[in-house]
This record gives C-alpha cells, structure tokens and sequence, in this order.
C-alpha cells in the first residue's frame, strides 16, 4: 500500500513538473515575441521619427528659403523706393526719351532758358513747346521760373507731357524747405519734374535731404545735381538716401569730360550737358570749327545739329538755349542722321580740356 501511495506520489511530481515546464518555455517564447514586438515597435518609431524630422527639416528649409526670397524681394523693393537701383540709362531713340533711376522718362533733348527772362523767356519756351520740345531748364539764379511757369500753363499741353528742370543755389541752402516751396510758387505747375542742387556749396547735403523729403511729400518727382564731378560725387552720395536721377555739367566738344560720364553711367546716373554749343562767346568758333564744319557738310545739317548728334551718341542729355525760333526748331531735327565712329572719333578728337565756366 505505501509502495503504491510512493508510486502515485511520484507520478504527480513528474506532470507537476512537466506542466512547470511548458508553463516556462511558454512564458520563455511570450517574453521573445514581446520582445520581437518590442523591437519591431521601436524601428517603426524610429523610422516614423526619423520621417517626421525629415519632413520637419524640409519644411523649415522651404519656410527658410522662402523667407530669404521674400526678403530679397522686400530688399529689392526697398531699394527701388529708395531710388538706390542702378539699370539701363540707354537712351531711346524712337521715343527720345530716356528712363530715369526714379522710375519717370525724360526727353533726352530740351531748351535750356540760361540768360531769358521776362517776354523773352516765355516766348522762347512757347516757340520750344510749339517745335515739339518737352524738357525745359531752368533755375532759381536765371530769375525766370515765373516765365517758364507761364509759358507752360498757357501752352495747352498737358502737364504730364512737360519736364521741367529747376535748381536750388547755395545761398539758398540755408533755408531748403523754404526755397522749395519758392520754387513751386514761381512756376506754379502743381510739381516740379526735377530739382536739382546748382553747384556745391555749404549745406549742400542737407538741402539735398531737404529736397528728398519734398520728394516724398509729392511736390518733387526727380532728383540731381549740377556741375558735380568724380571726387564731389564720391564724398557728397554715401551722404544722402537717394541716389541723384541726373548730374548735369559743361559738356561741349573743347570739354568733354571723357572721363566724368562714364563714371556719371556707371551709378545708373543720366548725364546732361549745358553749354553743348560752347556758351556764350564761344559758340561761333565752336560752330566754325573745321572738323565740324566738314562733317556738317557730308550730312547735310547744320554744325549745331552736329555737335548736338554727337552729344546724343555720347549719352548726353541736351539742352540748348536760344531765343531764335529758327534755331529752336533747327536743335529739334536731330533723329533721322547719325554719325558714323569715325565721325565720332573725328569728333572725340577736339577736346582741350577748355572749360567755358567757372562751375
């Protein structure tokens, strides 16, 4: 009987353990698919992980890259408001104007009004506006806005299709704001095309910032200056905010500044030239001058209309005065004849470095 009760017990003991077994190697095999799952999980999170921050990243990429192109283009607007961009200043020569840095055209051929006053001036612009002449020059020393402002108001053009140049002088550079709103009242033309400083002078750059607020204010829509060269240029514009549209100076054939105007085109700047016949006193030997003459004669046209071709083809603005209808209307006809390089060449040539004015 206790052999048969060991038996039985013995019996029990080994299922007991077999059961314990499976029961281990079943828990082993659950702990290793928990812990395949487990893995599996964790590679699945971490490629998600690493998509999500991929994409994270290319996100922040394009908002950054499209951030910087915005902010070019704001930089850029911000310079063109600022009238800073330099560009093309070719001239046109089928609308005959030229494209400002401050966004306007201008003619590239005018009348200048230096030495006319009263009756005189006003029928000499009158005859200019009649003749097809749409930039007129003046400034505050010729004493004869008023004219000029009374020739334009009864000419019946509209005001838009009329340019008009005025300048302030250095005695006026003390008082800017006040000179400005002088010149609006003499030529009361609702604005003044462009304004520019005559020469330098004391005070310069503050009556030039004085006119870039004239600009804002809508009563100015160009600014320049007058008989500025290299050095004047290179101290006076890391001075102000915006950059000059047109820097007018001395430019004939005896005086040429072939080294002024390229500097003058390379800031995006037009150039324009008084006395383009010489000036006062010395426009019939200009006129007579031998290589001229001959080139004049080869085309047809007068010496005047020669020189002031050459201006053209040079990329000078011209502005010729006269009070002669006849030779107002003779400075119109330069755009169906051109001069050829060696023309030009001949041309180039002739220059003394004579200076006619003191400016």
């Amino acid at each position: 009987m206790k052999r048969l009760f060991n038996l039985i017990l013995a019996c029990l003991l080994i299922v007991s353990l077999s059961a314990c077994g499976k029961r281990t190697e079943t828990d082993s095999l659950t702990d290793k698919v928990s812990e395949q799952d487990r893995q599996a999980e964790s590679v699945e999170t971490t490629e998600q992980t690493g998509q999500e921050q991929s994409a994270a990243s290319e996100t922040a990429q394009t908002e950054a890259e499209t951030e910087n192109d915005m902010a070019g283009g704001q930089e850029q607007q911000t310079q063109g408001d600022g009238n800073t961009m330099t560009g093309d200043i070719s001239f046109n020569f089928e609308t005959k104007t030229v494209l400002l840095n401050s966004g306007y055209e201008m003619p590239i051929y005018g009348i200048g009004t230096y030495s006319l006053t009263g009756d005189t001036c006003v029928e000499s612009v009158t005859a200019a506006l009649n003749s097809g002449v749409r930039l007129i020059d003046t400034a505050y020393m010729y004493h004869n806005e008023e004219s000029v402002g009374e020739a334009v108001r009864n000419s019946g053009i509209p005001r838009e299709e009329i340019f008009v140049i005025t300048k302030l002088y250095p005695n006026q550079f003390s008082d800017p704001e006040a000179a400005i709103e002088e010149a609006l009242a003499k030529l009361d033309i609702d604005y003044i095309d462009m304004m520019l400083l005559h020469h330098p002078g004391t005070g310069d750059v503050e009556a030039y910032l004085a006119m870039e607020k004239a600009v804002a204010d809508g009563k100015i829509r160009s600014l320049g200056l007058s008989n500025w060269y290299v050095e004047e240029l290179d101290e006076f514009l890391p001075q102000i905010n915006i950059t000059p549209a047109l820097v007018q100076n001395e430019i004939h054939p005896y005086y040429q500044e072939n080294d002024v105007i390229p500097y003058i085109h390379s800031l995006g700047i037009v150039a324009q030239g008084w006395y383009p016949l010489g000036g006062r006193g010395y426009t019939a030997e200009l006129l007579g001058n031998e290589v001229i003459s001959e080139i004049a004669a080869a085309h047809g046209r007068s010496s005047a209309q020669v020189i002031l071709r050459w201006n053209l083809q040079k990329g000078v603005v011209v502005i010729p005065g006269s009070s002669n209808p006849d030779h107002i209307q003779e400075n119109t006809e330069l755009f169906d004849f051109e001069l050829t390089e060696e023309e030009m060449g001949r041309i180039n040539a002739l220059d003394r470095g004579e200076k006619h004015d003191w400016y």
